[in-house]
């Protein structure tokens, strides 16, 4: 009898990200709720099958398009797809700021650099002690 042993390793990630994950069940719900295949999926909306399946797992991301495409052939709006979703579900972010963080930074930064000007200008306008023409 041949013994079947499970792989040590996978080239397949379980799934992609917690916001993925999300993604693939609110579609594969859509789907079932619909009673149609992922093949049927496939077709009507022009998404390989094999992507179907890997978003549907979780293992991966759909693209905007993708998931446009999906949403539009189950008939339902795409944002009920990702209502919720943050960019937290992502997984850690490198740089946690958003645009009004960035642009606060930004223009203190603006502010910093102008202060720092004027007092130059002063300081040449400036006659030091000593300096003065008898």
């Amino acid at each position: 009898m041949l013994a079947v042993t499970p792989r040590e390793s996978s080239t397949v990630p379980r799934f992609h990200s917690a916001a993925a994950r999300t993604i693939g069940e609110r579609i594969r719900d859509a789907r079932r709720a619909e009673g149609i295949s992922m093949d049927d999926l496939s077709e009507l909306s022009e998404v390989s099958l094999t992507s179907i399946g890997k978003i549907e797992r979780g293992a991966q991301s759909p693209s905007a398009e993708t998931l446009i495409r999906i949403a539009t052939a189950l008939a339902i709006d795409p944002g009920l797809l990702v209502s919720g979703i943050t960019s937290q579900d992502y997984g850690q972010r490198t740089r946690p700021y958003s645009v009004r963080d960035f642009m606060r930074e930004q223009r203190a930064r603006e502010r910093a650099e102008s202060e720092r000007a004027d007092d130059e200008d002063e300081d040449e306008g400036t006659i030091a002690p000593g300096d003065a023409a008898s």
